[in-house]
């Protein structure tokens, strides 16, 4: 796992044109939807694209990441279920994951020996730079490693999403 501070994701973040937002659990733990929300407003207004890809089973019940997200004001029109969003990733300069992991996890299409083997997930690791905000270095709900967070593309943004993500409104401008 390699990490990445504030400054390293603003800067990709200045560099993009587009970017898909995957929030999970850790989003809803750590109350983030509003900053989430005011850093998808930051973004648009420079003109980049972004979406949301939402997992049927984000959160702790189907719908939660829709909720939270309205909740915020974030723009329905922006927040697309998966089988909506999946083929998008292969040309996303950046995908930042927050507070998710199983429904990321390469495993499921890769290792036909893992317990979620054939569990339909979003694609994050196809796009050109990934961020995974998490807390630590723990597994998911599931309590298996995560090969994302191992990807050459791949960088882990520690911390409490609505810290992380408050310290990324201050250096975007």
């Amino acid at each position: 796992m390699v990490a990445i501070e504030a400054e390293g994701v603003a800067q990709t973040l200045s560099d993009a044109d587009s970017v898909i937002i995957v929030p999970g659990y850790g989003m809803a733990v750590a109350q983030a939807q509003q900053a989430v929300s005011e850093l998808t407003s930051k973004l648009r207004d420079k003109g980049k694209t972004v979406r949301f890809g939402i997992h049927p089973v984000a959160g702790r019940l189907p719908g939660h990441m829709n909720v939270l997200l309205a909740e915020a004001r974030v723009p329905y029109d922006i927040v697309l279920e998966m089988d909506e969003i999946n083929d998008d990733f292969p040309r996303t300069d950046v995908a930042i994951v927050i507070g998710s992991n199983d429904i990321v996890n390469p495993a499921a299409q890769e290792d036909p020996n893992s317990p979620i083997a054939g569990m339909p997930v979003l694609e994050v690791w196809k796009a050109r730079d990934v961020f995974v905000l998490k807390r630590g270095q723990g597994t998911g709900y599931s309590g298996i490693e995560n090969p994302l967070f191992y990807r050459e593309n791949t960088r882990m943004f520690y911390g409490d999403a609505k810290e992380s993500i408050t310290r990324l409104l201050g250096l975007i401008g």
